[in-house]
């Protein structure tokens, strides 16, 4: 299960988002079933909050999941 605050990649495209973009999770819902994510722009603007299904994301893997 994640944790809120979880940085994690996205392993599936929804509306907006594609594969390998990177957010944190800033709610767990269900003990781990859904998480809510926020996906933000490098300037640090919000692009998408989302609730996705604990299969639609992964953990992100250090500091290089930022770039």
């Amino acid at each position: 299960m994640l944790n809120e605050h979880t940085q994690v990649v996205l392993v599936r495209p929804v509306p907006g988002l594609k594969p390998g973009d990177v957010g944190v999770v800033v709610h767990v819902h269900g003990q781990g079933q859904a998480y809510e994510v926020e996906f933000m722009s490098p300037e640090g603007r919000t692009l998408s909050v989302q609730t996705l299904d604990a299969g639609d994301v992964r953990a992100a893997d250090g500091p290089a999941a930022c770039a």
